[in-house]
C-alpha cells in the first residue's frame, strides 16, 4: 500500500500551515500564561531575531545573545521566524504521519513530534545564543530544560488540537 504524500495538495498544504500557526499560537498562549501562573516570563523571540540578524554579518555564536547589540526589526523578524518554524514542524509531522494523519490526527504522534522538537533549541539555538547545550550555562539549567520541554510538549498538544479542529 502506497502512502500518499501529505505535501501533495493545496488542501494539505493549507492544513499544514494552519496547524503550524494554530499550534504556535497555543504555545504562545501558554508562554504568556506562565508569568501569572508560575512567575516565569514569556520567551523573548526578539532575541531569535537578533541572533539571526547577526548571522548576516558572519556571527553565528554569541557569548550571551542578550549582551549582543540589538538589531533594528529583531522583534518582528523573531516572531515571524517563530511562526515559520512552527509551520515547518507541522510539515515534519505531516511527512511522518502522512495524509492520513492530517485527516485523522492522533494525539500521541503530535505530542511525540512536539517533544522531539526540543532538540533544536537544546542543540542549536541555546548553544549558539550563549546558553550552552541544553541550557547548561544558565543559572538554573534543570529548570530551563524542564520549561523548554514543557513548552514543546504544549506545542505538540497544539499540533493535535489544531489539526483536529481543521479536519
Amino acid at each position: 500500500m502506497q502512502r500518499t504524500n501529505a505535501l501533495s495538495s493545496v488542501n494539505n498544504l493549507s492544513s499544514i500551515v494552519l496547524t503550524g500557526v494554530g499550534a504556535t499560537a497555543i504555545t504562545d498562549c501558554w508562554g504568556f500564561a506562565r508569568k501569572p501562573l508560575l512567575g516565569i516570563p514569556s520567551p523573548d523571540y526578539g532575541l531569535v531575531g537578533r541572533w539571526l540578524s547577526h548571522m548576516r554579518h558572519g556571527q553565528f555564536h554569541h557569548a550571551s545573545i542578550t549582551a549582543s547589540p540589538p538589531v533594528h526589526g529583531e522583534q518582528v523578524s523573531g516572531w515571524v521566524v517563530h511562526y515559520l518554524i512552527g509551520i515547518a514542524y507541522a510539515a515534519l509531522l505531516a511527512l511522518i504521519g502522512g495524509e492520513a494523519w492530517l485527516h485523522n490526527p492522533t494525539p500521541w504522534l503530535a505530542l511525540a513530534t512536539g517533544i522531539g522538537t526540543v532538540a533544536a533549541p537544546f542543540l542549536v539555538m541555546q548553544p549558539a545564543m550563549g546558553a550552552g547545550i541544553a541550557a547548561s550555562r544558565m543559572r538554573h539549567p534543570g529548570s530551563a530544560r524542564l520549561h523548554s520541554l514543557l513548552m514543546h510538549a504544549v506545542f505538540g498538544i497544539g499540533l493535535y488540537v489544531s489539526a483536529w479542529a481543521l479536519r
